[in-house]
């Protein structure tokens, strides 16, 4: 619930605000490789199998890979990019 609110605030705020050339983006990741990641997911082989046969990449996001999407998002590369909801998940989101 949280985070579909979270995703249509990004829209409002994207509609509202795009106007004043602020954007808006939500960035989306799967399963990430935090330091508390690590511990839930690759300590328990078992519990991650099932989710990595999910992922097409098979393989869980590493933080960077999360930074350097908000970088490139906040750089002038994405200049027209508003309202969008990136996911950065390694195809989870097509399955």
């Amino acid at each position: 619930m949280t985070k579909a609110a979270l995703l249509m605030a990004t829209k409002v705020l994207a509609l509202e605000l795009g106007p004043a050339g602020v954007r808006a983006n939500s960035i989306c990741p799967t399963v990430t490789l935090t330091e508390m990641g690590q511990r839930v997911w690759l300590d328990h082989p078992d519990k991650a199998a099932p989710m990595l046969q999910r992922i097409p990449l098979r393989r869980f996001v590493f933080p960077r890979e999360v930074s350097q999407t908000a970088v490139w998002l906040a750089s002038d590369a994405a200049s027209a990019i508003n309202g969008a909801e990136l996911p950065v998940d390694g195809g989870y989101l097509v399955t």
